[in-house]
C-alpha cells in the first residue's frame, strides 16, 4: 500500500513537471515570434546596465569604438574557460578603443561578485537583473558573444566558448580605424 501511494506521488510529480515543460515550449514559441531577431550587419539595440562597480554603460556611449557583449552565467563552464582569455585581451584592445562588458543572466549581486573576484575580471560585469538586454538581443544559450563595429552595427554573434586566438581576431575585426 505504501510502495502504491509512493508510486502515485511520482507520476504527479513527472506529470506536473511534463506541464510546465509543454507550457514553457508553447510560451517561448509565442512570444518568440514577437521579439525582433538580431543578425550580423543589423543595428545593435542600444542598452543600459549598470556594472558592479555602480557605473553605468549605455551602448551609444560607445559609439566610435568597438564593443564586445559577452553575456554569461557563473554556472557556466564554457564562459568561466573563455573569461580568462577576454581578461588578456581587455587592456591591449581597450587601449586601442575596444571595450568589453559582460552581462549577467539575473543572477544575485553576492554570487556574481564572489565569481567576479574569483577570476581577476577587471572589464566591467554587469548584471541584468529584468532580463531585458537579454530579451533585446534574443540570447539564448550562454555563453553569447556580440561584437558590435564602431558604427553600431553588429560585425557577428557567437554562441559558445570562444578561443584566445578567435578572441584576439573578433576583437581586431571591431576595432575603430
Amino acid at each position: 500500500m505504501e510502495q502504491k501511494k509512493k508510486r502515485s506521488i511520482m507520476r504527479g510529480v513527472i506529470l506536473v513537471i511534463l506541464a510546465i515543460a509543454i507550457g514553457y515550449t508553447v510560451y517561448a514559441a509565442i512570444t518568440k515570434d514577437k521579439i525582433e531577431i538580431i543578425a550580423a550587419g543589423a543595428e545593435a539595440p542600444d542598452f543600459e546596465v549598470i556594472d558592479l562597480n555602480g557605473e553605468k554603460h549605455r551602448l551609444k556611449d560607445y559609439k566610435g569604438q568597438g564593443v564586445l557583449l559577452n553575456f554569461w552565467g557563473t554556472w557556466c563552464a564554457p564562459c568561466e574557460r573563455e573569461f580568462p582569455a577576454m581578461e588578456r585581451q581587455y587592456e591591449p584592445f581597450k587601449e586601442q578603443g575596444v571595450q568589453i562588458i559582460a552581462v549577467n543572466f539575473a543572477q544575485s549581486e553576492f554570487e556574481v561578485e564572489k565569481y567576479v573576484t574569483n577570476m581577476g575580471m577587471t572589464f566591467p560585469v554587469a548584471i541584468d537583473k529584468t532580463k531585458s538586454v537579454f530579451t533585446a538581443y534574443n540570447i539564448g544559450p550562454l555563453p553569447t558573444s556580440i561584437f558590435i563595429k564602431p558604427d553600431g552595427t553588429i560585425d557577428r554573434i557567437i554562441t559558445g566558448e570562444m578561443s584566445e586566438v578567435e578572441i584576439i581576431q573578433y576583437l581586431e575585426s571591431i576595432k575603430p580605424e
